[in-house]
């Protein structure tokens, strides 16, 4: 739903940070998987992409100036405090340039924000953090300014972007541009509790076959209540879903023109997920709406195991009282594992003023520094976005305590490329429906990623061809 009237949006956004500050102890989601957003039907591009202009960014922003940055909140973290703090420290070194943070929900509602203040003759933000995979329906409208001139003006910008986790620059290029800087970034990861599997003599599971049978085994009912071996929130699929398809050989899509949903291999790991429950007795059955209570869950004893974000680490950690694994999911095949990194990027607004733009960017640069990096990790969950953070003596004392954050980070190394696609929104929304259609039986695997495929394919075909 979109307003033309820019004072009611910010007024919103004042009430969120309000309501954030009086809520900082309750449990959030760690993802946009937390908050669906209310997805439009994505524009296709009327003739070829135009030829973005170089970026000649100046060498300084002499003049003073104002910008502001939008934030989506989806941590279970004092996301404004810390914000707040690196912004202080940013305009005690830079006096010049103000900073206004404006913060506005899930990634999709700060999307969704910024589209209707374009839409309305507003004035858009100059920076904004939002899905790493929104990338090509941000391109596609226009909203964002290619980064490659700034990257070309700095003294080391080969070496700055090498740095960068090289999963979480999948989603930044397109075209031969560079469009975005990976910020808080996390990773699907599978949690378990280590008690549990060793007074039941299990071993961590290493295949589709013993996860299975792990969950099947640590699956305890007590009259009408069970304490499951297995939660897999399934309320907004495809991202947990994915290392499923991974972990069977096959991701979910293959390029930004092309969806694999009825590959064999995807198909089997829909019907994998089935089995879980309907052959194992291992988790309930269907879809899972839980994604906001499975952390809790896990933390309580009530769970033995869950998929969920990286991001969560920080406040399961906090919650329980017994030793916490965190691992990649296991693969089909003994000794493979999948995962799939998340999370949002920096973008700067092409409607921005370039004065703007060339404030924004020092913003950027300043809070992807190595420091902030490990800073931003250690206190929300987030997965470290440089590996120079990981040489600073905050991180080194922070993974000697917490060996759980470079057990998520190292699942990285078996991640695929997250979904990202021409007209994200629909085609994800066709895959939502089928995927759970089939988690519900009322379709077969086959049949509803059949039925996938054929949708995606024609909701895409306006962009690719």
């Amino acid at each position: 739903m979109r307003s033309h009237k820019l004072f009611i949006f910010l007024a919103i956004a004042v009430l969120l940070v309000g309501l954030l500050a009086a809520c900082g102890g309750s449990p959030a989601p760690t993802e946009e998987a937390a908050v669906p957003p209310p997805t439009e039907k994505a524009a296709a591009p009327t003739e070829a992409p135009k030829e973005e202009p170089t970026a000649a960014p100046k060498e300084e922003v002499a003049e003073p100036v104002t910008i502001q940055v939008y934030y989506p909140v989806a941590v279970d973290a004092p996301i404004a405090d810390i914000l707040q703090g690196y912004i202080d420290e940013f305009q005690a070194e830079n006096p010049n340039i103000t900073v206004e943070p404006v913060f506005s929900g899930g990634y999709g509602d700060v999307q969704t924000a910024i589209q209707t203040i374009i839409d309305g003759g507003g004035e858009a933000p100059a920076a904004a953090v939002m899905l790493a995979t929104a990338l090509y329906d941000l391109v596609n409208s226009d909203t964002i300014a290619p980064l490659d001139g700034y990257i070309a003006a700095m003294d080391n910008g080969d070496a700055y972007l090498n740095d960068f986790e090289a999963a979480f620059l999948e989603n930044s290029r397109y075209d031969d541009k560079l469009w975005s800087i990976p910020f808080q970034r996390s990773a699907v990861v599978m949690y378990y509790n280590v008690d549990m599997f060793k007074e039941a003599g299990l071993e961590p599971p290493t295949s589709w076959q013993s996860w299975a049978e792990a969950a099947q085994a640590l699956t305890k009912k007590e009259g009408d209540a069970t304490n499951w071996g297995l939660q897999f929130p399934s309320d907004w699929p495809y991202w947990l879903f994915q290392p499923l398809a991974i972990g069977n050989g096959q991701n979910i899509f293959i390029d930004e023109c092309h969806v694999a949903f009825n590959d064999p291999a995807v198909i089997e790991a829909v019907q994998f997920y089935i089995d879980l429950s309907g052959e194992y007795g291992a988790m309930p059955p269907g879809v899972q709406a839980i994604w906001p209570s499975a952390p809790t869950d896990f933390a309580s004893g009530a769970t033995a195991m869950i998929v969920h974000s990286s991001g969560s680490i920080k406040g399961i950690l906090e919650q329980a009282d017994f030793e916490v694994g965190v691992m990649p999911y296991p693969g089909k095949e003994e000794g493979s594992y999948a995962s799939v990194p998340g999370g949002g990027n920096l973008y700067i607004l092409k409607s921005a003023p370039q004065e703007q733009q060339d404030a924004a960017w020092k913003f950027i640069e300043f809070l992807s520094s190595p420091e902030l990096a490990a800073d931003y990790s250690i206190n929300t969950g987030y997965i470290v976005s440089r590996r120079s953070a990981l040489n600073t003596d905050a991180m080194k004392a922070h993974v000697a305590e917490v060996p759980q954050a470079l057990d998520a980070m190292n699942a990285l190394q078996d991640a695929g490329a997250e979904f990202s696609i021409q007209d994200l929104g629909e085609v994800r929304n066709i895959f939502h429906n089928y995927l759970q259609q089939a988690f519900n039986g009322e379709l077969s695997a086959a049949d509803a990623m059949n039925a996938a495929q054929t949708e995606a394919e024609a909701a895409m075909a306006p962009f690719c061809e």
